[in-house]
């Protein structure tokens, strides 16, 4: 297999269930929004009030063109990754494609406090995170090779319960994927 990438909506736990995965496999880890970050020597934040989501989205679909064409990692990809049609198609063939399910309860426990994510900052975070959840949910179940709810598990578990379904779906996350 070539990858891992985990999509699903901001607090699904992408990142740090992704740096467990990739130390079980031995495999590199990357976080598409830290490598925009990364590259652009800028905050997300702050591309967003220069260049608007519209802007960032592009950066975001270039990073994902690059990372993915890699093999042997495990990719955390930010909550809109799956917005522009390219990037599912993208996404799906680079890799097994797994959507860190979570509630809009959970994700709101998990975000409340965080000033960092810029389609949070407003009055109504529940809100905004139950418009996001209903936009973006069938399109992270269109992308995903298999849909994992995250519950009240902890980022190991659910990193082994990756494993094994890479397992089940044949794409086998323990084979060399450098081979």
């Amino acid at each position: 297999m070539r990858n891992i990438i985990l999509i699903g909506p901001m607090g699904a736990g992408k990142t740090t269930i992704g740096r467990i995965l990739a130390n079980r496999l031995g495999w590199q880890f990357h976080d598409s929004d830290r490598e925009v970050e990364k590259r652009t020597g800028v905050s997300i934040p702050l591309i967003f009030d220069i260049e608007g989501e519209a802007g960032f989205r592009e950066r975001e679909h270039d990073m994902l063109a690059k990372l993915s064409a890699g093999r042997g990692m495990v990719l955390a990809t930010g909550g809109g990754a799956v917005l522009q049609a390219d990037n599912r198609k993208l996404l799906r063939d680079n890799g097994l494609v797994v959507y860190l399910f979570t509630s809009v309860e959970r994700q709101f426990e998990r975000t409340q406090h965080d000033t960092q994510r810029p389609l949070l900052q407003n009055s109504d975070r529940r809100a905004t995170l139950r418009r996001l959840m209903e936009e973006r949910d069938p399109l992270y179940r269109e992308t995903a090779h298999v849909v994992l709810e995250t519950g009240g598990q902890t980022p190991r578990a659910m990193a082994e319960r990756i494993l094994a379904a890479s397992r089940q779906s044949g794409l086998d996350a323990d084979d060399n994927p450098t081979g």
